[in-house]
């Protein structure tokens, strides 16, 4: 199936600095966004109770509020709509009792009054297990970028390199400087969210970049402009059709995961659209901006080709004893 014809070059870079401007408007934003808002993490990171309540009918989150504060271990919580107007979120530091207390029990006895309602959900995590979870998940992800780093910065050459991790960070300050203007909880799941943003984001620009280098290699054109162009063109059927799939993929989990997916569902939703854009009208407009030169990466090309020649002839004579 092909979306865009393979014959037609479409001139992606004759606007770059649009889109390059439009990039830089918004990475700026969302890390005044995040610096300024930060996120709103959820237990799993700071430690911390979750109730889930559902109610027959709209749940009176006023009276659950004025009911909740006449509760030491309560003082502190918030109270949110949870997906429906009938289900709320109870949010509170507090994550122990003692053994012999069971929080559901006691949210329970709490709330009499406030209407009909069920509990559907009590989570708890130690400030200990949040802190421990945190640190986790940073080093997960700073494992993760540095590998990803130095597997770039071997496999092409410097300016495809630095383009290619310019663009990683591009990609997860702009996905969570929305995660932090929408207030959506910031978890473990989202830790997931953020690894897999970076292989998607990376595996996209790899392959533009290889198909970038085999027009290099091919082609005998000399414009660096041109030959991006043409790259780009002819991996658009196989990125937008990818793109898509995954896209409709989190789609799905999106609307119908609930809140309680939103920490991955979100973050993936945008991921994947600020990713695919950005293989094509960043990562590739850094490379042309960094002043690659054609001609001399097909000089070095020609000359690792001749050294390897060389090398093979010798190897020949010397297994013939000629040497």
């Amino acid at each position: 199936m092909e979306l865009f014809k393979e014959d037609k070059i479409y001139n992606f870079l004759g606007k770059g600095k649009i889109f390059f401007l439009a990039s830089f408007v918004l990475f700026f934003l969302a890390i005044a966004l995040i610096s300024v808002k930060g996120f709103s993490f959820g237990i799993d990171f700071t430690g911390g109770t979750v109730v889930q309540v559902k109610y027959t009918e709209a749940a009176p989150i006023d009276k659950i509020r004025e009911s909740l504060k006449k509760n030491e271990l309560f003082a502190h919580a918030t109270v949110t709509e949870f997906g429906s107007p009938q289900e709320v979120i109870i949010k509170t530091p507090a994550s122990t009792m003692g053994l012999s207390n069971d929080i559901g029990d006691t949210t329970k006895k709490i709330l009499t009054g406030t209407g009909d309602f069920e509990i559907r959900r009590v989570d708890m995590v130690g400030p200990k297990v949040g802190d421990e979870l945190r640190v986790k998940g940073l080093t997960a992800f700073l494992l993760t970028l540095l590998a990803i780093m130095a597997t770039v910065t071997f496999r092409y050459e410097w300016r495809f390199a630095l383009a290619a991790i310019i663009a990683i960070v591009h990609d997860i300050v702009i996905t969570f400087g929305f995660v932090s203007y929408f207030e959506v909880d910031f978890n473990i799941e989202s830790v997931a969210a953020l690894l897999m943003i970076l292989g998607y984001s990376i595996h996209d620009t790899i392959i533009v970049y290889d198909r970038i280098r085999e027009h290099i290699e091919e082609s005998k054109n000399t414009d660096f402009v041109m030959i991006v162009n043409e790259a780009v063109s002819r991996t658009q059927s196989r990125t937008t059709l990818t793109s898509l799939t995954v896209f409709f993929v989190v789609l799905t989990l999106f609307v119908f995961g609930g809140d309680i997916m939103m920490g991955f569902s979100f973050p993936m939703l945008i991921g994947v659209i600020v990713g695919t854009y950005s293989s094509i009208f960043v990562a590739a407009q850094l490379v042309v901006w960094t002043g690659f030169n054609v001609a001399g990466y097909r000089q070095m090309l020609a000359e690792k080709v001749k050294n390897r020649a060389e090398k093979e002839k010798m190897r020949a004579q010397f297994e013939q004893g000629i040497v």
